[in-house]
């Protein structure tokens, strides 16, 4: 059962002096952790959610069907992620926004304000990883961490609208079904409903703290991903989560949701065995976003 008990999760203030040091080991830890007081505005991402729920209610979303070779644009529910390990697809639809890729007009540039801070954020977070990472395990890097991310067009925001559900979905069905992300880090602003759960090192599903834990600052969610961990050795675990299925008087709102994924250049060497570039192309395979 999901418990609000979880000690080791650091709910950091940005501006505090030891906030680096309180994140990288609420990471190094669990794989989340969430700031309070960042650079991030929560007027602009409440706007960013207005605008994309409306336009996920409206038929314009269809003109923006995805492209499977660029990955960009919007992905219906019928086409969205099944993850890895599991059979169902996720109940979520979502659209795909590059630097490069595809913009709808039905919306204002609110979703691309949000997305160059948020990755403004993330960058001057690797550059805590960085710095707060042993020096064995920085000597692994094939290149400084905020260096990888130089000249990367693959940082991606993906806006995110879970359905309100039916109540005929199949029994194993879920909002976001157990995965861990493929990048190297991700930056969520906390909803206003609850559902993102972490998978505890005792294997109970801990939820994580939604905005209410934290209206004063806007609360936003860090998690390490994939490419993270691969290039870290380990020392950084890129942990599994899932958004779960909520009940009563929530099942019957949409949830909207704001991931952007920080990613290197994909010629980035991440270990021995891959670059970012073969790294992220095994993973949308496996996803079935990719043939």
């Amino acid at each position: 059962m999901p418990t609000t008990d979880l000690p080791t999760l650091a709910i950091v203030d940005h501006r505090a002096a030891d906030a680096p040091e309180r994140f990288c080991a609420s990471l190094r830890e669990t794989g989340f952790a969430a700031l309070v007081h960042t650079p991030v505005e929560p007027a602009l991402v409440q706007q960013v959610c207005d605008e994309w729920l409306a336009f996920f209610d409206s038929p314009a979303k269809a003109a923006y069907a995805h492209d499977p070779q660029r990955q960009d644009g919007w992905f219906a529910p019928e086409v969205s992620e099944t993850a890895k390990g599991h059979s169902r697809k996720d109940l979520k639809e979502f659209f795909h926004l590059y630097p490069w890729g595809r913009y709808p007009a039905e919306v204002s540039d609110a979703a691309r304000r949000y997305a160059r801070q948020a990755e403004a954020l993330a960058a001057s977070l690797l550059g805590w990883v960085e710095r707060h990472s042993p020096a064995e395990v920085r000597a692994g890097y094939s290149e400084p961490l905020p260096g990888m991310i130089d000249g990367s067009d693959q940082t991606l925001l993906r806006v995110l609208r879970y359905p309100p559900l039916r109540g005929d979905e199949p029994a194993d069905a879920l909002r976001a079904a157990p995965h861990e992300d493929i990048n190297l880090l991700t930056v969520l602003p906390a909803t206003s409903e609850p559902g993102l759960e972490v998978l505890g090192r005792d294997g109970r599903w801990i939820t994580v703290p939604c905005a209410a834990d934290a209206p004063q600052g806007g609360l936003i969610v860090i998690n390490t991903g994939d490419m993270l961990q691969e290039a870290s050795g380990g020392h950084f675990p890129s942990t599994t989560h899932r958004v779960a299925n909520p009940t009563g008087e929530a099942a019957r709102r949409s949830r909207v949701s704001l991931p952007l994924f920080l990613h290197p250049r994909p010629e980035v060497r991440l270990s021995a065995r891959h670059t970012a570039g073969s790294y992220l192309l095994e993973r949308l395979r496996e996803l079935g976003l990719k043939p």
